[in-house]
């Protein structure tokens, strides 16, 4: 039975930058999920938050597939009777890019401690612009 890998010593982490312009929704999601986890580095260790900081930008103009635009919503209750509030991606897109990646984005991750700590590690902006050029991020296919 092989051994897990555990890394010794610091974790060495980056700031990748990822541009959502035309890039389907999930697929996307799915990247920005890989890369905060850490899996794309050979010394990957489950259960340890090693991953890189991530960036996305243009997040207004991301793709969806099919009829989601018009028939996926977003549903949100405030706890009291009547409460419920429902919001087409459509809108959001519209209103709140960021709130779109970032809500797939924390469907793929773990839905614990860690992964609490990694939502906070992703940066959206729905334009092209961004105010992180001091951390020098490395462009991501």
């Amino acid at each position: 039975m092989d051994k897990t890998f555990v890394l010794k010593g610091k974790v060495e982490r980056e700031w990748v930058l990822v541009d959502a312009k035309e890039q389907t929704l999930g697929r996307l999601a799915t990247k920005i999920a890989h890369i905060l986890l850490g899996k794309h580095k050979p010394t990957f260790t489950p259960g340890v938050s090693m991953g890189d900081s991530v960036i996305v930008i243009n997040a207004g103009q991301i793709q969806v597939t099919g009829n989601r635009l018009v028939e996926k919503f977003y549903h949100s209750h405030s706890g009291y009777p009547g409460g419920l509030k429902s919001v087409s991606l459509k809108d959001q897109i519209k209103d709140h890019p960021d709130r779109v990646i970032r809500h797939a984005v924390w469907g793929m991750i773990p839905h614990n401690k860690m992964g609490r700590e990694l939502i906070k590690k992703i940066k959206v902006y729905g334009e092209g612009e961004h105010p992180h050029q001091a951390q020098s991020p490395r462009p991501v296919e």
